[in-house]
């Protein structure tokens, strides 16, 4: 006898093509500026929500992870990996997938890809932060790191901030050659450089995300300025870093939630007590951010399980109108909620 799920029983799934023609059917950087404005909605609720430092699996390899949150309405959580080794293997140093729930019944209501999620997440959220401490005016950004992730957080900068030119650089020149060239046509003069220092000649804004998973000076001291506003965002786990510490010494620092970003940000150098001000803060207006044309400001993000819960949230909301998805029987939900045996029974032949 076949057994018709109920609609309880089926889950609106996002895959990967079908995140891609979302992206295409509402367009890059719409979307990129939509997602910038729902993460930034829910940091200004940022006292609603559950808050939990991510739950770590480290190995050699890598690091598997689960990123949980809840507003007491939906809850939702991230799958994400972290291995810097997988793409000698030709393999995705990241990938991801989410989920939302109802908080009322538990039942999942979106399962979705969120290896491509998670780099336009990251990029609205370096474009939200930077909206807020960046010198007025930046139109020049230094990309230290030409990676899966480098062409989003540009375009992010570019409609959220008004950035006009991106100057790359990374130890694989293949790497930055294909970042020109995937930004050939995005209406940003884009500029290939042979090192850090001259990636980051004349720029206001400067996003560091490399993926080796150690201990690393990717930015010294005497290549920051004054006025400029760094973006950190490679640094996500504990024993790696990006910026050597003499610059955090000098700058103002903003974080997601310090539980987690001393265990596995820039600020795991620093002492304890290093003073940090949290974004949130800054967005409601409850902590000054960028105070002065002098000011280092350093975002030194890592990551935080809120922005994929806006990120889901917005896919969700984004979907409706649209066959963009497909239906899974992911839940079994007999007639008699009792009867689980029984429905079991039912299926046989």
């Amino acid at each position: 006898m076949l057994l018709q799920p109920s609609k309880k029983a089926l889950v609106p799934f996002v895959s990967v093509e079908n995140m891609m023609h979302l992206v295409h059917h509402v367009g890059i950087e719409t979307m990129l500026a939509e997602l910038t404005d729902a993460i930034e909605d829910d940091f200004r609720r940022w006292e609603s929500f559950d808050k939990t430092p991510r739950v770590a699996s480290h190995s050699p390899e890598g690091v598997i992870e689960l990123m949980p949150t809840s507003d007491h309405e939906t809850y939702g959580f991230k799958y994400v990996n972290g291995h810097p080794k997988n793409m000698s293997q030709g393999l995705q140093t990241v990938t991801a997938f989410g989920l939302l729930a109802e908080v009322s019944t538990g039942y999942p209501v979106l399962l979705s890809e969120m290896t491509l999620l998670t780099a336009l997440r990251t990029a609205a959220t370096s474009a939200m932060a930077a909206r807020h401490l960046a010198p007025k005016n930046s139109r020049v950004m230094a990309m230290i790191g030409s990676g899966a992730q480098s062409e989003f957080q540009a375009l992010a900068m570019k409609v959220v901030v008004g950035i006009e030119e991106v100057r790359f650089y990374d130890i694989d020149f293949r790497a930055t050659e294909k970042a020109v060239r995937n930004l050939a046509d995005s209406g940003l003069r884009v500029v290939a450089c042979r090192s850090a220092e001259e990636a980051i000649e004349g720029a206001q804004i400067v996003t560091t995300c490399t993926a080796d998973k150690q201990f690393a000076t990717i930015l010294t001291d005497n290549m920051i300025g004054r006025g400029i506003h760094i973006n950190a965002i490679g640094g996500d786990c504990p024993g790696k870093t990006e910026l050597h510490r003499d610059i955090l010494l000098r700058s103002d620092t903003f974080v997601e939630y310090p539980p987690q970003t001393r265990i596995e940000g820039e600020i795991q150098q620093m002492d304890p007590d290093y003073p940090v001000t949290e974004l949130w803060r800054v967005i409601t207006g409850l902590s000054e951010g960028r105070r002065d044309t002098n000011q280092i400001t350093l975002f030194d993000s890592v990551g935080f399980a809120i922005e994929d819960f806006s990120a889901l949230r917005y896919v969700r909301n984004r979907l409706k109108g649209t066959d963009l998805f497909l239906e899974l029987d992911l839940l079994a939900d007999p007639d008699d909620p009792r009867d689980l045996f029984g429905m079991l029974l039912r299926a046989k032949g």
